[in-house]
């Protein structure tokens, strides 16, 4: 039975941050996933885990499980209780094609919250690397994939698609200009929670924005010192951020992986307190933390407020769809190609035989090389045309026609 890539998935358009966070994977988590699918299911030999912010995948490559038993799988680890109430919020596939399509659609940004976000493609390039190292990168996999930094590639160069930035961590610093105005935005005091990618280009992108007074607090504390060295801020305690003291902090980005629920509480005064949550799992109690001057925004409502290059993009859709379709048919011929490749080495030893029969009929002397040669052109031959050899009668004939040109050279 030939393999099959596969794919099982939650995003932002079928389910929200409360629920995407019950099925979200931590790093941590990818290691034992890699290990027990292993275990598990043995046919599995490529496996790739894509887990954002908007979006938990996973990706395999395998001949007889399916779809639905990953899922099952997968949903039974995470969920203790009620695992049918979450089947609905995925989406899965078992062709090999709608698969690729899917993450050539994923990667170009066409399924993010934000119209071409370009983030998620360097997050599926740390997926594969993750692949690679585990070594489950898998040929239909692996294929797939450069198929989609191709796509990526030609996407960034041949249309608009990509213009503008649309960074979660820039319309972040965007919201605070615009809650506070962007005069009295620059004095304000701004606590960064957290040291991953997130708060990495939120000090990328303060260089437009040019905020004066940023902390930065993290779980290990050489971090935020490294990252307070880097960018010439002030750092916050951890136990202060678990003790939940801001008093002092005008707005709180926080983006600290695996702390549901970090932030429960807040003070209460009558000044005005911006609190944007990107985590996921969410950082941010909201049954918890309310006033009359608490604003909140977490992932979904940021990406929704700011999309200010979305006409442009809009206008490249159809570029970008057509790129997709190119390099998926591209893929599609790589697929048939290797498919016939495995039935014509499957087929090769009964063409060798019927090389040898039909020579045997011509030539007294029967000469390995001369063998060996019209096999190989009989096996070129039916790849170029991409013929089927279990057809033996067009078998017979290109036999006949290469014997032919073999002698006569």
């Amino acid at each position: 039975m030939d393999k099959t890539l596969k794919y099982i998935g939650i995003s932002h358009k079928s389910a929200i941050v409360s629920q995407r966070e019950k099925l979200h994977i931590s790093d941590k988590e990818k290691e034992k996933l890699i290990e027990d699918v292993r275990d598990n299911f043995k046919d599995i030999t490529g496996l790739f885990i894509l887990a954002t912010c908007n979006r938990t995948e996973i990706y395999f490559e395998s001949t007889i499980t399916s779809a639905s038993v990953i899922l099952d799988f997968f949903i039974g680890r995470k969920i203790k209780c009620r695992c049918a109430d979450f089947k609905d919020f995925f989406n899965l596939s078992n062709n090999t094609i709608e698969t690729t399509k899917h993450i050539l659609e994923v990667a170009a940004g066409l399924e993010s919250s934000v119209l071409g976000d370009a983030e998620i493609v360097h997050q599926i390039k740390d997926a594969y690397q993750f692949s690679v190292a585990h070594k489950m990168q898998g040929s239909l996999l692996e294929r797939a994939l450069q198929s989609t930094f191709k796509t990526h590639k030609r996407i960034s160069n041949e249309t608009h698609f990509r213009d503008g930035t649309t960074s979660v961590a820039y319309k972040s610093l965007k919201v605070v200009r615009s809650f506070y105005g962007k005069k009295a935005a620059k004095t304000k005091n701004i606590l960064f929670i957290g040291a991953g990618d997130i708060v990495m280009q939120l000090f990328k992108y303060n260089s437009k924005f040019n905020f004066k007074n940023i902390y930065i607090s993290n779980r290990t504390q050489e971090k935020a010192d490294v990252i307070s060295n880097c960018f010439k801020c002030k750092t916050y305690d951890w136990d202060k951020v678990l003790k939940n003291e801001f008093e002092n902090f005008d707005v709180i980005i926080s983006a600290a992986g695996n702390c549901r629920h970090l932030i429960k509480k807040v003070p209460q005064t009558d000044n005005k307190l911006l609190l944007l949550d990107l985590a996921i799992p969410s950082n941010i109690n909201k049954a918890s933390v309310s006033g009359n001057n608490i604003v909140i925004y977490d992932l979904d409502s940021i990406s929704e407020d700011l999309e200010e290059t979305k006409e442009k993009r809009l206008d490249s859709i159809d570029e970008v769809k057509q790129i997709i379709s190119e390099e998926l048919a591209h893929y599609q011929k790589w697929l048939d190609d290797a498919s016939l490749r495995r039935n014509l080495i499957k087929s090769k030893s009964n063409i060798n035989q019927k090389v040898i029969d039909l020579l045997k009929d011509h030539h007294e002397e029967l000469v390995e090389e001369k063998i060996e040669e019209v096999t190989n052109k009989v096996m070129r031959k039916l790849m170029a045309q991409s013929k089927c050899p279990h057809s033996m009668s067009n078998v017979d004939t290109i036999i006949a026609e290469q014997a032919c040109l073999v002698y006569e050279e």
